[in-house]
């Protein structure tokens, strides 16, 4: 097992094999083609000719639903493939029913931050709770002390075209030690809509590698609900090369929700330069790797050590080519999020555990932050298309030792090979293993249809919600999932060997194509998913499903009587 601490004069693999220095990464090559691609230009070519390339066409009647048994039979593999894949008993309409098991829908608003991923994030404040529902170039802030009578309280859009104005995902936790409310915001290059396909679309990668933008985190001090008002305290850049006031920067930026808890560290995930290029995702350009640093204080975090993925960079092609999916231009490969970390290091905790994509499952010891290193590995699945791994639940490793491992579908109609929650044991930190998977959702008898794959749309789990950034002590036994077009979905694991789906609530389908101002129609590929995104209050028993028609809020008997106020003070 490969172990890296410290990035310091990484080595730099130059078209012709010849290696760089640290010093010499300005000069490097930044054409951003995965040089494994088996179209790759240069001496590489040959190396790269037996890749596997993008997967085919999966053949008529290999797959699909099968009136006789009422299931979907899905494709072994497929293409990266955008819009609909209609089978032979697809619903020819977007079902408007609503499907309810163990669960009440307290209030619903129609407020919509994103007709496909949106982020959430709430946090108490003078007394009073809000929550924050945004993508990238727009948020909602609510007033949530009352559940069922949610109020606005700002509403802001912002112009990306740019790259610096954009809202990024965050993290807010009261810091003892300061006795300040702090927020921790990722910015992130986009993954979307700046390269079409780095495959063909060259001059696309100059533009992604010149865009002016900070790459990397800020840290605020929270000093109202309304994000305008708060006081920036730093800006740091995740690029080892380039302060955030230095243009432009290397690498991906920091990618998704920050893991931040209050306290000493923080931890991100993100390509800190342009090394990090073996990904075989179309519009994607980097391999993420995790990084944590020193936030004792705010204004002036330090960067402590990274860790990745072996293949990641370049110069290790041959680890690279090791793994199936190398080649196959539909892959992502590295981090999608950061550490998922069930105990702080101030508590004594000692491990995270990394979903790394195409590259896998891994136990990483945080104990010492300045040396993060792997200790265990999983070689999952493979799964292509759609994401193979981003999303790892560690709510239950306390109470089972299981964590739960997923990606999820980027595919219509269920155009991919299914999407499982991997059951993974960790009692054995040094010695995982995957027990099992969780039950795939299956239809109410009353629907219209006998397996979700018909009900048009992503089949599949996205994610758990975020874990640290949930109010509140998760259930040892409860697990919600948002499910796309089965909604959200409740997982009994009391017993890991034997988990059931105690609750659900799956909402109708709503076409959410967008006319723009001329009167064509936005066609995004996710749009008629009805659900992305959920966020659990643990501590008011109460569910927010957040739709691409408005937002739900549900209680439900599995979690207990919710509460309807601000929760007790502990």
């Amino acid at each position: 097992m490969k172990k890296t601490t410290k990035l310091v004069s990484p080595l730099l693999l130059a078209v012709g094999a010849a290696i760089l220095s640290s010093t010499a990464l300005a000069q490097a090559p930044r054409s951003g083609l995965n040089l494994n691609a088996p179209d790759a230009p240069g001496p590489m070519q040959k190396k790269s000719e037996l890749l596997p390339g993008e997967p085919p066409v999966p053949a008529p009647g290999s797959y699909g639903y099968d009136a006789k048994t009422g299931k979907f039979k899905s494709p072994d593999a497929t293409p990266d493939a955008y819009g609909a894949h209609p089978v032979e008993g697809s619903l020819p309409y977007l079902d408007q029913n609503q499907y309810l098991k163990n669960v009440k829908v307290e209030n619903f608003s129609p407020y919509v931050a994103g007709a496909g991923h949106s982020w959430q994030a709430s946090f108490d404040f003078n007394g009073r709770r809000y929550l924050y529902d945004y993508e990238t170039w727009m948020y909602n802030l609510f007033d949530i002390t009352d559940p069922r009578d949610i109020k606005v309280v700002q509403q802001k859009t912002f112009n990306t075209k740019g790259g610096e104005h954009q809202f990024g995902p965050f993290n807010v936790k009261y810091n003892k030690k300061l006795d300040k409310m702090i927020a921790v915001q990722c910015y992130e290059i986009s993954r979307y809509g700046l390269v079409q396909n780095k495959y063909t679309n060259p001059d696309d990668i100059k533009k992604a590698r010149d865009r002016k933008m900070l790459r990397g985190f800020r840290i605020y001090e929270v000093t109202s609900p309304q994000w305008t008002d708060w006081k920036l305290l730093s800006e740091t850049s995740l690029d080892p090369y380039h302060s955030a006031q230095e243009q432009p920067q290397q690498g991906s930026g920091c990618q998704d929700v920050p893991a931040y808890d209050g306290g000493q560290y923080l931890f991100v995930a993100g390509a800190p330069d342009d090394t990090f290029v073996n990904t075989e995702y179309k519009t994607y350009l980097y391999a993420g790797a995790q990084l944590a640093f020193d936030v004792s204080d705010p204004a002036h975090p330090k960067r402590l050590s990274t860790w990745w993925a072996p293949g990641s960079r370049l110069g290790e092609e041959e680890e690279y080519k090791k793994n199936p999916r190398a080649g196959n231009k539909t892959s992502w490969m590295g981090a999608r999020m950061p550490l998922f970390i069930p105990k702080s290091v101030e508590q004594g905790g000692k491990y995270g555990y990394a979903a790394m994509g195409g590259f896998g499952f891994y136990v990483i010891d945080i104990s010492n932050p300045a040396n993060l290193h792997a200790v265990a590995h999983i070689d999952m699945p493979v799964s292509v298309t759609g994401t193979e791994g981003d999303n790892i639940d560690v709510s239950k490793v306390e109470s089972t030792g299981m964590v739960y491992y997923s990606g999820y579908p980027m595919s219509e109609d269920c155009y991919e090979p299914l999407k499982a929650i991997y059951s993974i044991d960790v009692r054995d930190p040094l010695h995982p293993k995957i027990v099992n998977t969780l039950p795939t959702p299956t239809p109410p008898k009353d629907a219209p249809f006998t397996d979700f794959c018909q009900r048009r749309g992503s089949f599949g789990p996205k994610r758990s919600g975020y874990a640290q950034i949930q109010p509140g002590t998760p259930s040892p036994r409860y697990m919600p999932y948002s499910y796309y077009n089965a909604g959200m979905q409740i997982f009994d694991v009391k017993d890991p060997l034997n988990p059931t789906i105690a609750a659900y609530f799956v909402p109708k389908m709503i076409d959410a194509s967008r006319k723009t101002t001329d009167g064509q129609t936005l066609s995004i590929r996710a749009l008629p998913n009805p659900v992305h995104s959920i966020f659990v209050e643990w501590d008011r028993n109460l569910i927010w499903v957040f739709s691409n028609h408005g937002i739900y809020t549900l209680s439900t008997s599995v979690l207990g009587n919710p509460v309807m106020g601000m929760p007790p003070k502990k």
